[in-house]
């Protein structure tokens, strides 16, 4: 409860901020032209996300598997219906869930995930994302990804607006062209670390093994810093593993693997 909290607050300041970018902009008006610009964003983001990151990554629907049979099993596990299974063609291991509810939800597994990992580490890997449909967290991350980009968007224009002299407090107008963009990703970046943590958590107790998610973890982790994915940035929020093998620490969207094993470990010993 308190970590919903807490991701409801930082969505709260993400919005803030858009509407102060939007109120040194055009005031008022400025202010629910940003607001408008934001509900329009997600609308889209919201019917639409799931459909654009699969066909970024030309991800292939998997109709029968020993992999779609355990998924039917954890989804039962988890009590949320049995998402859409995909693989992406790329030798590297990892996965992500999209969609904007549980029965309109999907997830993607690379070929190297498959390849690499074992039959339990696997079924650790699908707990995980499935945990990302059942708390809703692939709808939490696409609104702050759209509110975060939308800041960016008017940070921009706040720039060519000082640039032009039309903004009046030219102190105020730089200190937000600067400050917002950055405050944006760090919050978006917190929002992503956060629902990782709870993923951990929520995956191992539907597999009933957390140190095969730790294990998985440490493999898939190992594997990314080698050989990273040529990916969107925008996107690798949406990953089990950063995919870009770097960014570790405050900039990162995904929490230090070291941390999440050590918390899965001592998840398994309380059991």
């Amino acid at each position: 409860m308190l970590n919903t909290l807490r991701v409801f607050a930082l969505l709260a300041l993400l919005t803030g901020i858009l509407l102060g970018l939007g109120y040194l902009l055009g005031g008022f008006y400025g202010a629910t032209l940003a607001l408008l610009l934001s509900f329009g964003m997600n609308f889209f983001a919201y019917w639409y996300s799931d459909t654009i990151v699969l066909n970024m990554y030309r991800a292939k629907e998997l109709k029968d598997s020993k992999i779609k049979r355990m998924v039917r099993e954890l989804s039962k596990e988890a009590g949320i219906p049995e998402p859409k299974l995909y693989v992406i063609n790329t030798d590297v291991p990892n996965a992500f869930a999209t969609g904007r509810d549980p029965k309109h939800s999907a997830v993607a597994v690379t070929r190297g995930l498959l390849q690499h990992l074992s039959p339990n580490e696997i079924r650790g890997v699908l707990a995980h994302e499935l945990s990302h449909i059942k708390n809703r967290d692939t709808l939490v991350s696409t609104v702050a990804a759209t509110i975060a980009g939308a800041v960016t968007w008017l940070a921009h224009m706040l720039g060519w607006a000082l640039l032009s002299g039309r903004d009046r407090d030219a102190g105020g107008a730089i200190f937000m062209m600067i400050f917002a963009p950055l405050a944006a990703g760090l919050i978006r970046m917190a929002i992503s670390r956060s629902r990782e943590f709870q993923a951990d958590e929520t995956g191992a107790k539907i597999s009933g093994k957390p140190l095969d998610l730790a294990s998985a973890l440490r493999k898939i982790e190992a594997i990314a810093r080698q050989r990273p994915l040529q990916i969107n940035e925008a996107t690798s929020h949406l990953f089990i593993i950063n995919p870009l093998g770097s960014l570790q620490g405050l900039f990162s969207t995904h929490p230090p693997t070291e941390e999440r094993i050590r918390r899965l470990e001592r998840l398994a010993k309380g059991k």
